[in-house]
């Protein structure tokens, strides 16, 4: 697991990254690194948001959900599927580079797949 943690803590270390996480199926935080206020509630939440998300893509005949992103007014919060359920959490300011977080998230995908 000390693979897993130096791979949430390289992405809560990006340029306007808050905090990282990684989510089980159960809504429960597997891993964290940054700042994050309350991360039962932000694994409780994921599961809460992309079980339902997952569910529409599918009816729309859109596939499985793989990615998604959430932007607020004070930043952003992009979810990527790892594997068997598990989610990885990237919470961004505003002025993050979102385009390369995203290219980190997919790169890095596979290596995290791996480790759960």
């Amino acid at each position: 697991m000390a693979e897993l943690a130096e791979i949430v803590r390289r992405f809560a270390g990006h340029d306007g990254v808050t905090g990282a996480a990684v989510v089980s199926p159960d809504g429960l935080p597997i891993d964290h690194a940054g700042t994050i206020p309350d991360p039962d509630a932000l694994a409780a939440l994921t599961v809460t948001l992309l079980r339902p998300s997952a569910r529409l893509g599918e009816n729309a005949g859109a596939g499985a959900l793989f990615r998604s992103v959430l932007e607020f007014d004070q930043g952003y919060a992009m979810f990527t599927a790892v594997r068997g359920g598990h989610w990885l959490v990237v919470l961004a300011r505003p002025d993050a580079d979102v385009g390369m977080l995203l290219f980190d998230l997919r790169r890095d995908g596979p290596a995290l797949a791996a480790l759960l």
